[in-house]
């Protein structure tokens, strides 16, 4: 079962969400919440799987919510649902750590299966804000650019797919425990903070 809380300050859209995730049996919503702050309140009581987030509300947003809730608790993923796609508010999600963003304009499969998706590891992003973080960096680098080995190039290729420390040391014939150490290397080496940010810039990049 997922455990789901949505953070919007809509009521009837929180509550029309509700009524969507309801139709699937593998998804029960186990709290609501009105901005940013009480959605990481809820998730540190409730331990949820997944938050699904607006990212306009008042007092604290949800770039304010996605951040508490990914340095305080790393096993809840944040799943952005917001009617924006502009790069300002696409860049402030990512940059909290979001693992995801779609719009609210999906039908209702595309939502189920997006929080599906991320509860299960996977970094969803719909096509157009995919496109728009391809599109961001003006000059289009190569591995060589940022010193990455071929192991590195490898490890970014499997986060994309969605692949977790297990399935990667699986696919490479490493100890997971390698695959771990290496990962954390990567991140420092390219001053990332998490999983979601080396799979926005190995896509940023044209590394993948």
């Amino acid at each position: 079962m997922i455990k789901v809380i949505i953070a919007d300050d809509v009521q009837i859209l929180r509550t029309g969400l509700k009524a969507v995730l309801s139709q699937d049996d593998s998804i029960r919503v186990v709290g609501e919440a009105v901005n940013g702050k009480e959605a990481y309140e809820l998730s540190v009581r409730l331990k949820p799987d997944v938050v699904l987030m607006d990212m306009r509300m008042p007092d604290y947003d949800g770039g304010c919510g996605t951040r508490l809730i990914k340095e305080k608790l790393n096993s809840v993923k944040v799943l952005v649902l917001t009617t924006f796609d502009d790069k300002e508010t696409v860049e402030k999600a990512v940059s909290s750590g979001a693992d995801g963003y779609i719009l609210k304009e999906m039908d209702n499969e595309q939502i189920i299966n997006s929080i599906k998706a991320v509860a299960g590891g996977i970094n969803v992003f719909c096509d157009n804000v995919f496109q728009s973080i391809k599109k961001d960096s003006a000059i289009q680098q190569n591995p060589k650019n940022f010193d990455l080995t071929d192991r590195e190039v490898d490890f970014l290729r499997l986060i994309c797919d969605g692949c977790d420390n297990k399935e990667i040391a699986a696919q490479l014939f490493l100890a997971e425990g390698t695959v771990r150490n290496g990962i954390s290397r990567l991140l420092e080496k390219l001053k990332l903070k998490d999983r979601t940010q080396l799979a926005v810039f190995a896509i940023k990049n044209n590394i993948v």
